[in-house]
Formats: C-alpha cells, structure tokens, sequence
C-alpha cells in the first residue's frame, strides 16, 4: 500500500517536474543584427550587446555580423534577431514594402526603438582615378556595397539623382566596405561609395594608404533623390588624412530596431540601458556622439515598441 502510493507520488513529482522543464530552459536571447565587421554598425553592435549583458545578467546577448540593413531587417521580420541597426530609407521601404529595395511584401512586425546617428554617404576616389566630381565617375570602376544594402540603395539613389546609372562605369563590385578598401590599394578599383558614420575605420585606412579625393555631393542632387530620408550635410575637414576641406555630401538617419515578438520588459530594459551608457557606446565609435534621446523618435517612419514607448513616457518624452 505504502509502496504503491510512493510511487505514484513519485510519478506525480516527476510529471511537475518535466512540465516545469521547458519553462525554466526558456532563457531570454538578444542577438543584435549589425553589419559588415568594417563598418560602424559591428563595433557599435558590439557596445551594445555588452550593455544589455550588463543591464540583463540572465540573458544571453550576441552579435551577428550581415550584409546591413535590408538582410537586418528581413531577418527581424522572421524572428532571427531581437534588435538591429538599419537606415531610415531601407526601413521605411520595409515597412511600405518595396520589392525594389529587397521587401517583397510590407515587414509590419517591425517596432521602431530609436533613432540613433546619421550615416554619411561617402563617395571616395583615389587621387591618381582623377575622379573630382560625381561626372568624372563615368567610365570608372567602382564599389557600391553588398547587393541591396542600405549602401547599395544610397549608390542607387544618389547616382540616380546624379544622372548616372551603374551601366555608366567600367566596372561595379558589390563588396562590403573592407573588401573596396583592398582593392583600391591594389588599384582594381577607382572609387567607393560608403555610407557610414563620419571617420569609419575603413576609409581611415584607405586615406592612410592612398591619396584620396572626398567627391562632393551637392545640394541640388539631394534634392533631386526626392525623399525626406535624405538631407543634405559635409563631410568635416581632416576627417580623414589629407582631407584639407570640408566637403558637401548627404546624410540618411540610421535607426535602432526591433519586432512585435520582443517582450516588453525586455526592449524597456535594452532602451533605458543603452541611453544611460551612451559613454560605452562612443568609446566604440564616435559616430555615437550623435546619439541623444531628445531626437530618438525625429523622423520614425513606423510605430515604437511598447517597451520603447515605456522608457519614453517615464522620462518625459512622450506625454
């Protein structure tokens, strides 16, 4: 008798206790989708998985290098990432769904957290291409980014605007920042198109290697990309080695993104801590500098999360 209800007590224990299993094993994952290791987006990406490792002890935080923008995006749509970074045009062709652009149908599970810094687009030449202005391209080989990266959409748009389209230069390859950089040295390139934050590490080294030649962008070709996403700035004088002058260019916002399946404890947690360790993230890169929560929420061309959206009431910045 003893025996038979020690085992069904037993039995009963052992039930709880498998039901129990799946709920203890479901541990929080936070991987952050960035960009190619030789932009901004990987170190930056890097700074903030060790933020949200420091403010969330329990859960695990990678970082996954991509192809950027567009592939950040589609893969937050499917679940396989918890936060990217991405530029303001890429993400409102998502949430519009733009097939040219790399969304076949609208990305509506997409929840904005933050505007973060702009990314400037970068037209640079070597010095001996002889390449001086955005005509000057024509006939010469060139390097736009990864295929429909927020980059490639910035060449596509801009050369567009320009009068100029990829059928007008010798030749284009879509590598990732890095890889441009090497074959410019090697002189297999004349130019490269990067959109980054000011100083990215790879034009760095590509100015201390080569003599280059910022190509301005001017007002005019700006205005004639015809979207708000795209506002006219300048390239900062000895941004880059040998840079003497300040050089017109455009800029594009660059946002921090999540979706609709992050819990909202957990994206309130990622905001406040990123905004309250704005120091780690500009010792990462000091494209960060750019980074305020007063203009977090300037241009978001698609809803905030819920946890966002809590971080920003509780401090104010939104009634």
């Amino acid at each position: 008798m003893k025996s038979g209800f020690l085992r069904a007590l037993l039995a009963l224990a052992g039930a709880t206790l498998l039901a129990a299993a799946p709920a203890q094993a479901q541990q929080q994952f936070i991987t952050v989708l960035t960009g190619g290791t030789s932009g901004v987006y990987y170190p930056m990406g890097v700074a903030l998985s060790q933020i949200y490792a420091k403010a969330m002890p329990d859960a695990k935080c990678t970082v996954q290098a991509t192809k950027a923008s567009a592939e950040n995006l589609n893969l937050l749509q499917a679940g396989r990432g918890e936060v990217a970074f991405t530029l303001g045009d890429s993400l409102s062709d998502a949430w519009r769904g733009n097939a040219d652009a790399g969304f076949k149908t609208p990305l509506k599970k997409l929840r904005g957290i933050a505007g973060m810094y702009p990314n400037y687009i970068q037209i640079v030449a070597s010095a001996d291409s002889g390449v001086k202005t955005l005509a000057d391209l024509k006939g010469k080989r060139i390097s736009v980014g990864a295929p429909k990266s927020g980059t490639e959409l910035n060449a596509r748009a801009i050369f567009k605007a320009a009068g100029l389209t990829y059928a007008d230069f010798a030749k284009v390859e879509y590598l990732p920042f890095g890889e441009s950089v090497e074959l410019m040295k090697n002189r297999q390139l004349d130019a490269t198109l990067q959109s980054a934050g000011l100083g990215v590490s790879s034009l760095r080294d590509l100015a201390t290697s080569v003599k280059i030649v910022i190509v301005p962008i001017t007002a005019d070709v700006i205005a004639k990309v015809g979207d708000p996403a795209y506002q006219a700035g300048a390239v900062p004088a000895n941004t880059y080695e040998g840079q003497a002058a300040s050089v017109p260019t455009a800029f594009v916002q660059n946002f921090l993104v999540t979706h609709e399946g992050v819990p909202t404890d957990t994206v309130y947690k990622m905001t406040k801590a990123m905004f309250e360790n704005l120091d780690h993230l500009v010792a990462a890169h000091a494209a960060a500098k750019a980074i305020h929560k007063e203009t977090a929420l300037v241009g978001m061309p698609l809803p905030l999360h819920p946890g966002a959206e809590k971080y920003y009431r509780e401090i104010g910045l939104i009634k």
